[in-house]
């Protein structure tokens, strides 16, 4: 059963789980199951996507009930007025602790024309590991926020890439050492980045809502194991 985060006569927000192929596409195999088709055997009525997260990323995710409804929220995403607030795992300690990366993004092809493509994102905390990897005795990664201020194909993967602070997990974009690291001495075999929280207006009342998805099993052994509980729950404290 999926988590469904909020749900009524014009929309329903559900928490992905990661390694869940959003719908069917080019980009994906013939997989057992679909979020779609799963949210359909739990809520009645059609249903539309109102955005989409990548297969390996969790989190809040908007459907729609009707296609003008979904065309609504849609406006919404394009104009840029929806917060999206995600929480990811990296590589090192980024420096500055907070900052913009501004570096234009192809689209789903990587040949395709750059678009403009910028990522807030800010440093919560750090951890140092006794566990030799290459040349270093000890490895580093950070917990870090992200809000995307565009919608550009696998945006936050690529843009901590680009500044050589890969997303822990990521096969694409990563690095499969450190990759490898968390899956035998910490038990993560996902991508760490999630879709903690949107922001947006309903698109038929206009009342404003922030929905926010809960962690699954591997972020929270992430946050006990390397003392992050405290900093995360002051970043949503503040956050709102």
């Amino acid at each position: 059963m999926l988590e469904i985060l909020y749900q009524d006569d014009d929309i329903v927000a559900v928490n992905k789980p990661a390694n869940l192929a959003v719908h069917r596409s080019t980009f994906v195999g013939p997989d057992d199951a679909f979020l779609i088709d799963l949210l359909r055997e739990q809520v009645e009525g059609r249903l539309h996507l109102a955005h989409r997260l990548d297969r390996a990323t969790s989190g809040v995710l908007l459907v729609a009930r009707a296609a003008d409804v979904a065309a609504r929220l849609g406006e919404q995403f394009m104009g840029r007025s929806v917060r999206k607030r995600y929480l990811a795992v990296v590589r090192g300690w980024p420096e500055p602790e907070e900052g913009t990366v501004d570096y234009p993004l192809p689209g789903s092809r990587e040949t395709g024309p750059r678009k403009d493509a910028r990522t807030d994102y800010r440093r919560l905390a750090t951890v140092e590991v006794d566990i030799a990897l290459g040349r270093y005795e000890k490895q580093r990664y950070a917990l870090v926020a992200a809000e995307p201020q565009t919608g550009r194909f696998r945006q936050i993967r690529k843009h901590f890439a680009h500044i050589h602070h890969p997303i822990v997990g990521d096969s694409q974009h990563g690095r499969g050492d450190h990759n490898r690291l968390f899956k035998q001495h910490f038990g993560s075999h996902r991508l760490l980045l999630h879709a903690d929280a949107l922001s947006f207006s309903h698109p038929v009342s206009g009342q404003p809502l922030t929905l926010q998805a809960s962690l699954d099993d591997t972020w929270n052994r992430m946050l006990d194991r390397f003392d992050w509980r405290a900093a995360f729950a002051a970043w949503r404290d503040a956050a709102g």
